[in-house]
Formats: structure tokens, sequence, C-alpha cells
């Protein structure tokens, strides 16, 4: 059997990110997405125009029917969209002690728009960070949850509110190269990546799903954050542009 992993996130009618990256990076790492759709978004590879959240009754239900039916191995977490949805999926990971979960904290889309209705960072660091093995926001998503600026800062200051580890993508820096930081109970860790040529669309979904579904095989926390910035890099080598806006990393 295939390693199954529950997503937790909106649809990007465009295909390049959400839903579409979470499914098509744990295929291609030889796991089983079954997904809960937090919302509807109105977006393309250029930017975000709006979206549309999922009533929290009928994503109830759906998470009700599948627990009746399969048994998960790692949960990732995408766009919540609102408190009373985060509420919501504090409460679902009650009923999966032990699972790994990996949070992507979306805040905004990488193209630019907003993805929340209303200011989330603290209802993501009291109520849902606590139930995650790791969360995975970019430099600007962490500065808005921590409140500081520097990566060490931001890194810091977030396990010491969460207790979960936190990796921090280098994606936002003018440099020459892609550094990303894990940050833990157990201190610091940083890879160095080269910075490819373009603007990639859903590369942080990507990640997360990646590091979400090696957890499911296995993998330590420690390897699965390494082999997954691996798999991305390929992903992100062997991108394609659909239409007129960024890149998408071709997952598989």
């Amino acid at each position: 059997m295939k390693t199954n992993i529950l997503v937790i996130a909106g649809h990007d009618p465009s295909g390049g990110a959400g839903i579409h990256a979470d499914i098509e990076a744990i295929r291609a790492l030889g796991g089983f997405a079954s997904t809960l759709i937090t919302g509807l978004t109105v977006q393309n590879s250029q930017n975000v125009r709006g979206f549309r959240l999922t009533d929290v009754d009928l994503l109830r239900q759906q998470a009700a029917t599948l627990l009746e039916d399969y048994d998960y191995q790692a949960v990732k977490i995408g766009m919540t969209g609102s408190v009373a949805i985060i509420d919501f999926i504090a409460e679902l990971l009650q009923q999966l002690p032990g699972v790994p979960v990996v949070l992507d904290p979306v805040l905004a889309a990488e193209a630019g728009g907003s993805l929340a209705s209303e200011s989330l960072a603290d209802a993501m660091l009291e109520r849902l960070a606590p139930h995650c093995d790791v969360m995975t926001p970019n430099l600007p998503e962490a500065q808005a949850l921590s409140g500081q600026v520097t990566v060490a800062d931001c890194g810091g200051e977030l396990v010491k509110r969460t207790g979960c580890a936190t990796l921090i993508t280098g994606t936002h820096d003018d440099t020459d190269q892609v550094t990303n930081h894990l940050f833990s109970a157990d201190g610091e860790q940083q890879w160095n990546w080269e910075r490819l040529p373009h603007s990639y669309h859903g590369s942080g979904c990507t990640l997360a799903s990646s590091i979400a579904c090696l957890r499911g095989h296995g993998e330590s926390l420690a390897n699965a954050v390494a082999d997954g910035q691996a798999h991305v890099d390929r992903f992100l080598r062997n991108a394609f542009r659909p239409g007129q806006g960024q890149h998408v990393p071709d997952r598989r």
C-alpha cells in the first residue's frame, strides 16, 4: 500500500499551487493524497484576485467520513483562511495522535495577494502549531508570525512559542544562493541551494508536501527536511511556464 497523506489546503484553479501542487508532489514521492479543500481561490500564475472559504460543517463531515475509512501516516496543512477553520483543524489533529504534521503557514500567494480573511498569526501559533512537527514559512511569513525581523530571531521566537520546529526558507532574499534554516529544540541547521533564474508558483506547497510525504514514509524530521529540499530543487530545475506569469515546478 502507498503511504496515506491527508492534505488540508486551498484549491488553485491554475494548477500551480495549493491542492494541485500537494497531490503532484506526494504522488511523485510515492504517497497517496486525500484532501480537505479549505477554500476556492480566484487566481492564475500572475496573481490572486479573491477566494471563498469552505463551510466548516462540510469540512467536519468530510473529515469524519475519511477517518472512518483511512489511516494516515502524515498530514500537510496549507491555506486555512480563517480562525474557524484553524479551530476545526486543531480538533481534527487531536484524533490523529502521533501522526507527523507539516504546517505551511500560508498568508499570501507567491504571485502576490492575500489568502487570509483576517489576521491568522496568533491563531496559527496558539492553536495549530503546537500540534505540528514542523512549519515551513518563508521569511516574510516568519516575520509576520513572530513579530521579529532577522531569520535567527524569527526562528528562535517561533520555536519558543510553539515547540514546533521551523524551516524558514530564503526564497525572498536578494542573494546568489537560497539559504534555508531549520530551527528546533536541538539547535539550527542550514542548507544552501543555487538560486534559480525564475519565480515559481507553488514552490512552498511543494516543499511542505514533500516533507510530509517523506515523514509519512518514516524518515526522521531532519532527513525529511533535507531530502524534501533536494526533491524540490529537482522539480524547480525542470519547471515550465504554462501562462504569462510564474513558472510551475514539474513535480515528477
